[in-house]
């Protein structure tokens, strides 16, 4: 009797143990979803094996992970888009191979990345901060492989024609800066801010309902995602709003809107064009402009895939990225050999 006890005292200490994580976790979930999501985002950079670093220049301050060193294989440098931070890379990373020289870096004002003034906040004003970062780091010892995703391939793109030599190819996922053929939902809505003074930006959702539209008008494959994570969402981006709503003014305005578009021909880099073709952010005929300009580039046209490539299409975005860069490394290889 005394053994059985035992074992039920043994039974309520394990259970009264396991309780306390659980109701931790549903706590933290129904009343702190945002505080979830943050260690929701520390705890998969540790499993991939990213470490957080800073890299201080002149006073301003950059916020960035990576993993691996230097190696045969170019470094890659990936640059999220507006209103994102490091972390949204972390669906392509875990899909990388782990001996590569990986960093993803948080862009001028965003996350832990000082934030100035609207001088930053321009594309090229993006793109002298990030050399600033690239040469604190001294990533571009050696040329690297560039990689951005919408403001950040506006970013990527005019970065690649103002320091040619840094860069030994690059990727461009669905990037704005293109003046193409087609509107789409998203430009018919910038026409009515430029046109009637509307304020209400779609990708600066304030509710759970407005992320939630966000998430529609950026991806095609429809993520079930539950209100209180939608909320923690609002609530992690809410102190942030009013240096999102600068920024996306200022990307919008006349200097930097088809900053990528005016840099185009000065493009030397091997350039690589992922797409989705339900893009409904920045129209996929954004390509098509691409090539006519630089016809040597290689497209990939995503089926049943919209704005949000990465989150939608990780496995396969790092499997085309990681094909490209072996690709151009070979041929880079057999030119040399050839002379």
């Amino acid at each position: 009797m005394a053994a059985d006890l035992d074992v039920v005292n043994l039974f309520v200490i394990a259970g009264g143990t396991l309780a306390i994580p659980i109701l931790a976790f549903v706590a933290s979930f129904l009343l702190w979803p945002s505080a979830l999501i943050k260690v929701y985002y520390w705890y998969w950079r540790r499993t991939l094996g990213l470490q957080v670093r800073y890299a201080e220049c002149g006073g301003y301050r950059f916020c960035y992970s990576y993993r691996g060193k230097p190696g045969m294989r170019p470094s890659i440098l990936l640059l999220h888009g507006f209103s994102a931070h490091k972390d949204t890379w972390l669906t392509v990373v875990k899909y990388l191979p782990k001996h590569l020289h990986i960093v993803c870096v948080d862009m001028p004002g965003h996350e832990g990345t000082t934030r100035t003034n609207t001088e930053d906040y321009s594309i090229t004003g993006q793109v002298k901060r990030i050399h600033q970062f690239v040469e604190t780091i001294r990533i571009s010892r050696k040329p690297f492989h560039l990689v951005g995703t919408s403001m950040g391939g506006n970013v990527a793109g005019v970065y690649a024609a103002c320091y040619p030599s840094e860069i030994c190819s690059m990727t461009l996922i669905c990037p704005d800066g293109i003046q193409h053929p087609c509107e789409t939902k998203f430009d018919n809505h910038l026409q009515d801010m430029e046109h009637n003074y509307v304020l209400n930006i779609p990708l600066i959702p304030t509710t759970p309902e407005e992320m939630e539209d966000m998430f529609r008008l950026c991806s095609h494959v429809r993520f079930k995602i539950p209100q209180q994570i939608l909320q923690g969402l609002v609530d992690v981006r809410q102190p942030h709003n009013t240096f999102y709503q600068e920024v996306f003014m200022e990307i919008v305005g006349e200097k930097s809107r088809y900053a990528l578009h005016e840099h185009l021909h000065l493009i030397t880099a091997p350039l690589q064009v992922i797409w989705g073709k339900q893009d409904q952010v920045v129209d996929v005929s954004g390509a098509t402009v691409i090539t006519e300009v630089l016809p040597g580039c290689k497209v990939d046209l995503l089926e049943n895939c919209g704005h949000s490539v990465v989150m939608e299409r990780p496995c396969r975005t790092a499997k085309l990225i990681l094909e490209f860069i072996i690709s151009q490394q070979d041929a880079r290889g057999g030119t040399k050999k050839a002379s």
